[in-house]
């Protein structure tokens, strides 16, 4: 009952949005308007050996950092007003090298944390070392509308759930309006993220497929309408 009542108050959301776009003519009311830049953090040690992190707390390694400061010297001249980043070291250092000495606020936010695993994380999908023992497991990838989530794990509708909670919140903030943003994430919860914006089914959830580490997907926000004007870019 609550899942679909959240659903309903993020459709609405969503409706209400169009609404704005197209009264008044065709045309946008207002001049108002926002940018949203979500990052997936840098390189771990787990990324490299395939293994599921979830809500695992493992930091960057030196090509994580690496990768982190060739992004921040991209972003220099971005004028964030804020920094919103999940609380797990990986994406928290990631926000922290991008925003460099720069005074900027940084918020962390438990609603963009990555999904969890349950039992299953740390557990390794590689070829060599491929130790998941349900074969039924890696629908998560392949076909995330049949997923079932193990022992102790998140669902994909949930984190459906919350960041589209997430976005309402940043959204209609008037205070924030007119602001560049920066949101530090996780490679499924970027995920949950896109697939709010872009109003896709569980069954399109991986869209363009896991973006690479440190890249950057840029939002435009004008009264309430996202736009995705440019997705999983890289500077290195």
């Amino acid at each position: 009952m609550v899942l679909r009542l959240k659903s309903c108050i993020f459709d609405s959301f969503i409706l209400y949005s169009i609404y704005q776009v197209f009264a008044n003519t065709g045309e946008t009311i207002g001049v108002s308007s926002m940018r949203l830049y979500i990052i997936r953090h840098g390189e771990t040690e787990w990324n490299v050996l395939r293994r599921f992190q979830g809500r695992s707390d493992i930091p960057l390694n030196d090509e994580g950092r690496r990768l982190a400061r060739i992004t921040a010297e991209a972003l220099s001249e971005v004028p964030f007003a804020r920094i919103y980043t999940s609380p797990l070291k990986r994406a928290y250092e990631t926000a922290m090298i991008i925003k460099g000495e720069r005074d900027i606020p940084v918020i962390e936010e438990p609603r963009i944390i990555e999904i969890g695993f349950g039992d299953y994380e740390g557990l390794c999908c590689g070829k060599e070392h491929y130790n998941i023992p349900d074969p039924e497991f890696m629908n998560f990838f392949h076909k995330p509308e049949a997923y079932k989530p193990p022992r102790g794990a998140e669902g994909i509708d949930e984190l459906k759930e919350r960041t589209a909670d997430f976005l309402q919140e940043i959204v209609y903030n008037k205070d924030m309006e007119h602001d560049t943003i920066l949101v530090s994430t996780h490679g499924a919860a970027l995920r949950g993220l896109l697939s709010n914006i872009s109003q896709v089914g569980i069954e399109d959830f991986w869209g363009s497929g896991v973006h690479k580490n440190c890249a950057v997907t840029i939002v435009e926000v004008k009264n309430g309408q996202m736009v995705i004007t440019e997705e999983g870019k890289t500077y290195y």
